[in-house]
């Protein structure tokens, strides 16, 4: 038995710290993935759609708090618990996400009738953040995603059960529980492609070995929690207030979005048809392709006969809907992608959401950008009215292109935010607290 927990310790520990530190890399982006799901058209709770970033950061808070609970052996009724009905509930979304029917609808009231509306499946769980699609090509199935969940909880039950005999660490466990634990972790952030976990974990355990070391009882445990808890939330707030450490997405610094729109290909369809001979009543299947008797008046089409299979999948660009429209409805995605000078935009997701405060900053460092040749955007998802009312009230010197909001949103958390590019080559990205003067923005420039 006590192989056999050892085994789920290191097991659930480990996996619960690396999904929530991804996650609180990211914690704009998972709130954005729980306002899918408490959308009306899904979950029906459009109510918590407010606190959707606070119970992101809370649910990763949980999670790494968890993990190092479990690999420590700190509090385990209560950790025990919480891993369960944690398992318990996701397991119950990504089950919900994968029995999800596309062509569902659901009833609303509008002023006093009944309204059938569309239901929205969540496609992607969010379990991992971007890092599956951004690491390994793809993200998990909603079937994989409650698969995940349920191996999880074959090892979360063992220590829920016997969690009486796990005890805060000796220093025998710690020598049994943590190296190997490591090692996971580092397997773990190998697949993912981003090894500052590991750093994370090594330094909350040189400071769980701290407190051990001078704090003794139960007041060690929860020591060990609040410290846990302290570098957990530092972490995620500096990713909230700046950027993403790890950015998994297509519009990453040093991603090619010009390569990504060409990498794109239609999927490969070879169509057949039946006509019927009306001499000899004989029905045959045709290539469209090939000649065919459409126009011979002998044969006449089968209604509902068209077949079409698939003989190459497509390849669909995860930037095709990065596209630049101005105001009078002209495309301008390929000019700024093959732009020779460098050029910034200033991406306002949605002027009604978009901060005012580092609107100087921006305004500096865009003046000293077009003076030294480069074109300078601002990019929105609003409407040319919008953008016009506070591109003045901003004293924004640049013309305003709109773009679609989900891209927006994809291409960079922070509303505004600053996107560098060069050749179609992202080369640099600022955080709204972070505007750089030219001579920083420059450098990053090839």
């Amino acid at each position: 038995m006590r192989i056999l927990l050892l085994i789920c310790r290191i097991l659930v520990g480990a996996t619960f710290i690396i999904s929530g530190l991804i996650k609180a890399n990211d914690p704009v982006g998972f709130s954005i993935k729980l306002e899918e799901y408490f959308a009306a058209s899904a979950l029906g709770l459009p109510w918590l759609i407010p606190y959707s970033l606070g119970l992101a950061m809370l649910a990763c808070l949980a999670e790494v708090v968890l993990g190092f609970a479990v690999l420590v052996g700190g509090r385990m009724k209560l950790a025990t618990w919480s891993l369960l009905l944690l398992t318990l509930f996701f397991g119950w979304l990504t089950a919900y996400t994968a029995t999800c029917d596309p062509q569902g609808k659901y009833e609303v009231m509008v002023n006093g009738v009944a309204e059938l509306r569309d239901v929205t499946c969540v496609t992607d769980c969010g379990c991992f953040g971007d890092a599956m699609k951004g690491s390994l090509g793809r993200s998990l199935t909603p079937w994989e995603s409650f698969s995940k969940d349920m191996v999880l909880l074959v090892f979360v039950l063992p220590l829920f059960f016997f969690r009486r005999r796990i005890k805060f660490n000796t220093w025998g466990d710690d020598l049994a529980v943590l190296p190997i634990s490591m090692v996971l972790l580092a397997f773990y952030c190998w697949v993912f492609a981003w090894w500052f976990p590991i750093l994370f974990a090594v330094g909350v355990l040189a400071g769980y070995m701290i407190i051990k070391r001078l704090v003794q009882g139960s007041r060690a445990e929860w020591m060990t929690a609040g410290w846990v808890a302290v570098a957990t939330i530092a972490f995620m707030w500096h990713c909230y207030a700046h950027l993403p450490m790890r950015d998994y997405r297509p519009y990453a610094v040093g991603k090619s979005i010009l390569e990504q729109k060409n990498d794109a290909k239609p999927p490969v369809n070879l169509t057949y048809v039946s006509y019927k001979d009306k001499r000899t009543g004989e029905v045959k299947e045709y290539l469209t392709s090939q000649p065919y008797p459409w126009n011979d008046t002998n044969f006449v089409n089968v209604p509902n006969s068209t077949r079409v299979v698939e003989v190459e999948p497509g390849i669909v660009s995860q930037v095709q809907d990065f596209i630049l429209m101005d105001q009078d409805g002209n495309d301008l995605t390929e000019d700024v992608l093959n732009m020779e000078k460098p050029v910034l935009l200033v991406v306002d997701k949605t002027i009604s959401e978009t901060k005012t405060r580092c609107q100087p900053a921006i305004n500096t460092l865009a003046a000293a950008a077009e003076k030294n040749g480069w074109k300078v955007y601002g990019v929105t998802s609003s409407s040319y009215d919008e953008s016009e009312s506070f591109r003045h009230a901003n004293q924004n010197m640049f013309d305003f292109l709109t773009c679609d909001e989900v891209t927006l949103k994809t291409m960079i958390r922070s509303n505004p935010g600053l996107v560098l590019l060069q050749h179609g080559v992202v080369r640099g990205k600022w955080h709204c607290n972070d505007v750089p003067s030219f001579a920083a923005a420059k450098r990053k420039l090839r």
